[in-house]
């Protein structure tokens, strides 16, 4: 080629090198400056390829190619160390480089027979990118360019710089424009673990990314699916007594490594870590740690935005949802009037055992859900609520376990109507265990219960009002309207042709204050009348006057006998010292019934037994009307005139004197009756010296006027005191 030719050309070269330059300044993404290299270069040199080849991780790979040579083309990417590391800086020809020892890349384009070639360094003496190679198949002479070529490559690599810059940049707009817009709060986590962990990928050209979220709850970082890219991570990275997030996460904030963790930080708190990572040894830069801690606080505050978001629709939801459960719970106190509907609802939204005891904590509905049903559960629970109860008053909850049982831990909420105890709900769950929504349920469900109980109390006192009625016309000397009360027999399902007898029960306490002493009365018969209906629902009872009648069928009694009733009076007993242990409790039990008629004389003859029970024999407690003896004969007179007067002139003088005296002569002298006038017997059973009693028995002859040791005499006095036993005192007085 003659000299003028020749500088023609360089000429022509040069110039379009500066023109590629400025074109390629121009251009804003890594990939297109690559290839529009590639295409140039091809098409103003006539060469058969042109090839791009960036160093990464320790790998040759063609980034751009240009020109139909698949033969070459396969041999990429080619492993680094095995080239001449002159690539990098020094442009090489297929002359020069056997001068620079072995080389791959020279030896595979001697295999693929590519007759010239040349490459150019693509470096700006900062960074060293990789190289540009330029190939013919034929013979072609090569002009001393040199240092032209090195020069564009140095231009080059100062623009792939800003390429690549300007693409991060655009990447930073993108996610942060995606992060803005895109993202709905309406989306659910997955959809937006995915979008924040593919834009991180892409953003930062990482092969993968992935986010981890802290579980406070089971003090572990939890991996957030879906991830970018196919490599797997562990599920779960347990947090121990070291809450320092490098020793789990050691490229936390790292640069110059494939791998990079930053935290997601909510007001200085970390909630996670976002981390991304290379399948080859490519290093994040700084640039790179600062564009991933920027989508860091961007997705922390998205993600905290969407929990708040979707914690708040799930919250109205929840009240929502509340609102039509109380009114379902409502319902059932219409539509119902037992507790059944009202635990099984409450089962069914905690999702647990619930149990509905009264305020005797026994137990009138229950609904078992995570524990096996077993009614010995019920009983020991509530055995071991009641010692509860006793050493915890006045709590508004605590809870109970059962000592053989793991499964068995229940918290008690008491239910309250006014100042009054209604009962106890039970759940087969601690209190500390729910959230604000299981304990706003519950709140709910003991206002619903207490209504319930007020209802079923309203129910109850409106019958027990017509119990009273039903009972005084039943009791009444003179039946006037025979079908009203067995209308009303029929309201209460009680068989009134059946045989009956009529007990009185009184209830004795020794306390002084008078209101007090009713209020205590009151919770005694509550107990007893509550538990009576569950021993024997054909029992009417209801309060009478300052006692209480029983209307008790007699058809148990007759293959019992007289141990029926012990039985009977034993149960009443118990039950009232479980609410007071010092009360005292008696019972008078009238002859059986034929007919409505003999009612009022069965209870008038359980007011007998009841008042000799009560002046003479306190220490049997209860007694039926039959095994009175004598009393039942006479009970057969009238309490007229007559008895009053017999009654006065034969003890007035004792009772006057003994109301004035400390000296009971009154007393002195039934007990000597009783012991048919044996002194020694007497002093014994009076506690005083035999001188004591010859004293007061003169005392006594001297007012009565009458001599004791006289049979007759002695039997007046005896009828006069049973006559006394069976009246009111104040018959006596008038």
């Amino acid at each position: 080629m003659s000299s003028s030719k020749s500088e023609l050309l360089m000429k022509k070269v040069e110039k379009h090198l500066r023109m590629t330059s400025r074109q390629l300044i121009k251009i804003n993404t890594e990939d297109e400056v690559l290839q529009y290299l590639a295409d140039s270069f091809r098409s103003e040199l006539n060469c058969d390829f042109v090839g791009v080849v960036l160093n990464e991780g320790n790998q040759f790979i063609p980034k751009a190619w240009s020109g139909n040579t698949p033969s070459v083309h396969r041999h990429f990417p080619l492993y680094a160390p095995a080239c001449s590391t002159k690539l990098l800086y020094q442009s090489l020809t297929y002359k020069t480089a056997e001068t620079h020892g072995s080389c791959r890349l020279t030896e595979l384009l001697k295999e693929e027979q590519v007759k010239t070639w040349f490459t150019v360094p693509l470096n700006d003496e900062l960074q060293y990118f990789g190289f540009c190679i330029v190939g013919f198949l034929s013979n072609v002479p090569l002009l001393d360019m040199e240092t032209h070529f090195e020069e564009f490559g140095k231009d080059m690599a100062v623009a792939l710089s800003v390429a690549r810059h300007k693409e991060n940049q655009l990447k930073k707009l993108e996610g942060m424009e995606w992060i803005s817009k895109n993202q709905s709060l309406e989306s659910s986590l997955e959809q937006h673990f995915y979008e924040l962990t593919y834009r991180t990928g892409k953003s930062l050209n990482s092969d993968y990314a992935c986010m981890y979220l802290y579980n406070e709850k089971e003090n572990c970082f939890d991996l957030q699916k879906p991830v970018y890219g196919d490599m797997e991570y562990p599920t779960q990275i347990r947090v121990e007594d070291n809450y320092i997030l490098k020793e789990y996460f050691p490229f936390l904030e790292e640069t110059g490594n494939p791998q990079m963790t930053v935290p997601l930080l909510i007001d200085h708190r970390p909630i996670g870590v976002l981390h991304i990572q290379n399948k080859s040894e490519r290093p994040f830069s700084k640039e790179d740690l600062e564009l991933l801690e920027m989508l860091a606080t961007h997705a922390a505050t998205l993600l905290e935005n969407a929990r708040l978001y979707k914690s708040e629709k799930d919250n109205k939801n929840r009240l929502h949802f509340l609102l039509d459960f109380q009114q379902s719970l409502v319902k059932k106190t219409v539509e119902n009037d037992d507790f059944d509907g009202i635990t099984s609802n409450i089962s069914e939204l905690l999702k647990s055992t619930v149990i509905l005891f009264d305020r005797f904590m026994r137990p009138i509905s229950y609904k078992f859900c995570d524990i096996e049903s077993d009614s010995y559960i019920v009983e020991e629970l509530a055995a071991e609520a009641s010692k509860k109860i006793y050493d915890l008053k006045r709590q508004e909850k605590f809870t109970v376990r059962l000592p053989e049982r793991n499964d068995c831990e229940f918290s008690f909420w008491v239910i309250n109507g006014g100042e009054n105890l209604l009962g106890y709900l039970s759940v087969n769950n601690t209190a500390a265990e729910m959230n604000d929504f299981d304990q706003l349920t519950v709140e709910m469900a003991r206002n619903i219960c207490s209504i319930q109980f007020i209802k079923q109390k309203l129910v109850l006192d409106t019958k027990e009002q017509v119990k009273d009625s039903f009972v005084n016309k039943l009791l009444a000397e003179k039946i006037e309207d025979q079908e009203s009360i067995i209308q009303y027999a029929n309201i209460f399902q009680w068989d009134i042709f059946k045989s009956h007898r009529v007990a009185v029960l009184n209830i004795a306490l020794f306390e002084n204050d008078l209101l007090e002493q009713q209020a205590k009365k009151f919770l005694i018969w509550e107990a007893i009348k509550s538990h009576l209906s569950k021993l024997d629902h054909r029992i009417l009872t209801v309060p009478y006057d300052e006692n209480y009648i029983l209307l008790i069928p007699k058809d148990d009694e007759s293959s019992q006998g007289k141990k029926y009733w012990r039985n009977i009076f034993r149960h009443i007993e118990k039950w009232s010292h479980e609410i007071n242990h010092e009360c005292e409790v008696l019972l008078g039990i009238g002859g059986p019934t034929e007919n409505i008629k003999d009612y009022y004389v069965s209870f008038q003859q359980a007011l007998l037994a009841l008042n000799v029970i009560k002046k003479r024999m306190k220490y049997i407690s209860f007694s039926l009307y039959e095994d009175l003896g004598a009393y039942t004969v006479l009970h057969q007179l009238e309490q007229s005139t007559a008895v009053n007067l017999f009654i006065k002139s034969q003890l007035d003088p004792l009772l006057t004197y003994s109301e004035n005296k400390n000296i009971d002569l009154y007393h002195t002298l039934y007990v000597f009756l009783q012991n048919n006038g044996n002194i020694k017997s007497t002093s014994d059973e009076l506690y005083i010296h035999r001188s004591s009693l010859l004293y007061r028995l003169e005392k006594i002859e001297s007012l009565l006027m009458v001599d004791l040791s006289d049979a007759e005499i002695r039997f007046n006095l005896m009828m006069a005191f049973k006559l006394h036993d069976m009246y009111d005192d104040r018959m006596i007085k008038n």
